[in-house]
């Protein structure tokens, strides 16, 4: 667990704990177990060392005994012994000085040690670059008064009267007191490191406001100059990834199986606050299980968590939750991760906690332009003891006949959902990549091909399996179309949606809802058993009905000796490989060539790598020299590294992806579908992989003034037209014999269809639409055929989004976004700043607005109002040069909102 939330509680708000670790301080022949945090003040660092109880999770399990400034004056260094560096797997031992005191540690191994000890390093070196500039660590005085006794550095070893320079000579010559041997080490190692690596535990027992959450709660990442630092470690190459693989693949081995109960719960609340105890819900098993995921959706409406994902019911239900678990057991709060109205819980029971290890939380939108949050997916993945879990709480896309687009929805959060590693050498994790997925939310599959009177009479009669044979989720899964390899229980409960909020009525309003199974729990995975799945017809807040499930899983455990002779075994076989063989491997194809590339369509190519040396090998795809990455911007190698055992094969997906980045200078021809990759053996000899293509261009990633000085189809045009205008933009003075279009045609062909078409469309702007037919309103656009725009109201709005947020200059050019932050609570300073764009950018922003008013008209039946379209569209048409901050969002808001006003220019 990460255990530098529990060292945050114990901070000032000006002071932040960057990483932590559990280690052994040792003593004359003592060993005791200590807390160190790297914690950070205004440039300055210092080391922390805290007594603690148990697995830190709050601020009381741990007691600060000392602190170490990190100055010139300190210095840190490796004192492992030969014999201990030569086996992955062993501890690392090193020395911190300070002035002339010393201590030394044993840290366990694994990736989170070399992490701390690289920030601990980093933090060194920013010292060593000002030796001139001396930290005066004035904020540390303010924590002395805690900490106990003596110190810790003043107990563990006699002052030291040498040098850095002795302490260096010291590691060369110094024998290692401490003759256990490497494997016991390694056997120490597996089960204390399970203590130090459980990670993140946030707000167990207090839970604190969000802003502080959002500084507790931090995922593991690493910078270029870290993963630098930790490659540059010992113990961190080949022969370890050749033991993790060795060790994977004979794990049946040395583990065996033990059950363990997992609660799920999901519950979509309707923007609601608790108005009732939540025990029904979560307390309805006779036995307290062993963890708990408990996902909500819609756990606010309001347009401000929408837009600025803040609310305060986060703390309203996860109180509620912490109230209503099961009374027989006490439970930590592990992780909460939330993406505005999506939030997943998962709980322990404090036995297990020292047993959760490589905890991560994701979120990906798949809402309006695939990023706002109003739909989507949250998840945590975790490791217990020795099985790897996923748990993934989700809402789709709304409305009976969207089926499609819940489908799109399902596909995105599958691909687009990636965990990082604490190995930054490893490529991130996929949902699919676990040993046990569990899957819950709000998935929105309605019942199809069925009257609503026809629905309740079979509901009045539990005639629930002839009703779930006309459920959209059944089918699709019946045609592999989602969710394939995933299991769901028998439904012998009535459907959960949709109710008069307060009762067990259907829905009265009227629009009468068809009655639904929205809510569902569904898993993959091996040695998985359901003990229930129902609903939870007492609570009565929501127009929904909460769905539990109870899923009994075999869970890897280790056996530390079986472990202990297979480690074994496998180093002593990785010895003799790798003092005999060099490392190689066959290609299935050195030239790859991808046709009519398009803007934002992904196409993929595979290359096969085939190990046909006599030695397990590691690859990677190696920068060029003077290039910053592997590739172009428009490329990606999935896996860009890997292992392959001797004689097995791995499929590399070559995949192109044009976006807004990439697509102006594509489009203009300065950049073509060109590049070489250089795929590197460890140990071995470099290959080189030719990508080429041809790009189409598009209207998507042209500028504004490209597009007005196009009047046929930017697809028509040669490619010199195109390079010459791309030089010209920007350039109100340049030659151009021809008058410009007002406006780009491609965005008037799409205001024009939305005007005509959509101005009464409930939620315009506010529900995706689907890629299929985006794909199909770009090609119109970019080739004129056919003449009318194809696709539904919705994908014709965001294709509109789209372009806008793909303009390489924005309508309100760069030059002039200072000016509007500065103007936006005038209203004629506003229009004045307008006034000087470039006449084509002045004409769109203009027209823009003009349909915008337009829209505002019909806010009866479209449901949009000017804070929804403000939002909206300011981040569109004033974009920030640089990162935009909270407060210049609000500015860029407000400046807009003038425009949108009935009556304004």
């Amino acid at each position: 667990m990460d255990q530098s939330v529990a060292i945050q509680e114990t901070l000032e708000r000006e002071e932040n704990c960057i990483i932590a670790v559990q280690c052994d301080v040792l003593f004359d022949n003592i060993t005791e177990s200590r807390l160190l945090g790297l914690v950070e003040s205004s440039e300055e660092h210092g080391l922390f060392i805290y007594t603690h109880r148990r697995m830190a999770i709050t601020a009381d399990d741990v007691s600060l005994e000392d602190i170490i400034p990190i100055s010139l004056d300190f210095a840190v260094v490796e004192v492992s012994s030969p014999e201990e560096l030569a086996v992955v797997g062993a501890d690392t031992r090193v020395r911190m000085s300070y002035q002339e005191e010393a201590l030394e540690l044993r840290l366990p191994f694994g990736s989170h040690s070399r992490l701390f000890l690289s920030e601990v390093n980093r933090a060194w070196s920013d010292v060593c670059k000002s030796p001139t500039q001396v930290p005066k660590f004035q904020w540390i005085n303010k924590y002395h008064k805690t900490t106990k006794g003596q110190g810790v550095v003043k107990q563990a070893l006699a002052p030291l009267s040498t040098t850095l320079s002795k302490l260096n000579q010291h590691r060369k010559t110094e024998k290692s007191s401490d003759k256990k041997g490497s494997l016991e080490g390694e056997k120490g190692s597996n089960s204390g490191t399970q203590k130090s690596k459980v990670c993140s535990s946030p707000e167990s027992q207090g839970i604190s406001s969000r802003d502080d959450r959002n500084d507790l709660v931090r995922s593991s990442s690493h910078t270029p100059s870290n993963k630098a630092q930790i490659l540059a470690m010992p113990q961190f190459n080949l022969r370890d990834n050749l033991i993790k693989c060795e060790l994977l693949k004979n794990e049946d081995i040395y583990t065996y199986l033990e059950n363990f109960s997992f609660f799920l719960g999901t519950y979509n609340v309707n923007g609601q606050t608790p108005k009732e105890s939540l025990s029904p819900w979560l307390s309805c098993t006779p036995d307290p299980p062993d963890m708990y995921c408990v996902g909500f959706q819609e756990l606010d409406l309001s347009k401000e968590a929408f837009f600025f994902n803040d609310t305060p019911k986060e703390l309203e239900w996860t109180k509620a939750v912490s109230k209503a678990l099961h009374p027989d057991a006490k439970y930590a709060l592990v992780k909460l991760v939330r993406l505005v109205g999506i939030m997943l819980l998962f709980y322990v029971k404090k036995e297990h906690a020292e047993f959760i290890s490589d905890v991560e939380a994701e979120t990906v939108g798949t809402g309006i332009m695939g990023r706002m949050g109003n739909k989507g997916a949250v998840a945590i993945r975790f490791r217990f003891h020795n099985s790897d879990i996923c748990v993934v709480n989700s809402h789709l896309a709304a409305h009976i006949e969207e089926y499609e687009r819940r489908n799109q929805d399902y596909k995105d959060i599958c691909s687009r959902l990636q965990f990082r590693q604490l190995d930054p050498t490893q490529p991130p994790l996929i949902i699919m990549k676990h040993d046990v997925v569990l899957w819950i939310g709000d998935l929105n599959y309605r019942i199809s091909d069925l009257d609503v009177d026809n629905v309740k009479e079979l509901i009045s009669k539990k005639d629930f399996e002839t009703l779930h044979s006309y459920d959209q989720l059944k089918r699709q899964i019946d045609e592999k179309a989602v969710f394939v390899g995933f299991v769901e229980g028998e439904i012998d409960f009535q459907p959960t949606y949709k109710y008069d909020t307060g009762s067990d009525k259907w829905d009265t309003s009227e629009k009468c809802r068809v009655p639904a199974w929205c809510d569902r729990i569904l898993w993959r995975g091996k040695n998985v058993v359901q003990e229930h799945y129902q609903s939870h017809m007492a609570l009565k807040t929501s127009d929904h009905k909460p769905v539990s499930s109870l899923l009994v899983t075999g869970i890897k455990r280790l056996n530390a000796e079986a472990y202990k002779k297979t480690f074994e075994e496998i180093v002593r076989n990785i010895d003799k490989m790798e003092n005999e063989c060099i490392p190689s491997v066959s290609l299935s194809e050195r030239e790859f060539h991808f046709k009519d590339v398009k803007f934002m369509q992904h196409q993929a190519e595979t290359l096969s790598l085939f190990n046909d040396g006599q030695v397990p090998c590691q690859f990677e795809f190696i920068q060029k020299p003077n290039e910053p990455t592997y590739c172009k911007p428009w490329l990606t190698a999935n896996p860009p590294k890997g292992f392959i055992a001797q004689g097995a094969s791995v499929d590399i997906e070559l995949e192109v992806f044009v976006n807004r980045s990439t697509a102006p200078e594509l489009n203009s021809g300065k950049q073509q579908i060109e590049d070489i990759l250089v795929l590197h053996l460890e140990r071995g000899k470099d290959y080189f992989i030719s990508v080429t293509g041809n790009y189409l261009p598009s209207c998507y990633g042209t500028s504004i003034y490209s597009l007005c000085h196009l009047r046929e189809p930017i697809q028509d045009m040669p490619q010199e037209t195109l390079h010459k205008l791309a030089e010209m933009s920007g350039d109100e003075n340049a030659a151009n014999t021809e008058k410009p279009l007002d406006i780009p045609k491609e965005l008037w062909m799409m205001v024009d269809h939305l005007f005509r078409n959509a101005i009464k469309q409930e939620d315009i702007f506010q529900q995706p639409g689907l890629r299929s037919e985006f794909a199909e309103i770009r090609d119109c656009l970019d080739t004129g055929m056919p003449d009318s725009l194809p696709g539904s109201n919705h994908s014709v709005a965001e294709a509109l989004l789209l372009f806008l947020d793909a303009l390489p200059e924005p309508v309100v050019a760069y030059s002039f976004y200072q000016q509007c932050l500065e103007s936006c609570s005038n209203a004629s300073q506003c229009e004045k700043v307008i006034s000087m764009l470039p006449q084509c950018h002045q004409n769109v922003f203009n027209y823009l607005a003009a349909f915008l008013r337009e829209l505002l008209k019909n806010s009866a039946s479209n449901r949009l109002d000017i804070n929804i379209l403000a939002t909206i569209f300011a981040s569109l048409l004033l974009r920030s040069p640089t990162k935009q901050d909270l407060a210049e969002k609000r500015k860029t808001q407000e400046f807009f909102q003038h425009f949108l006003i009935q009556g304004s220019s």
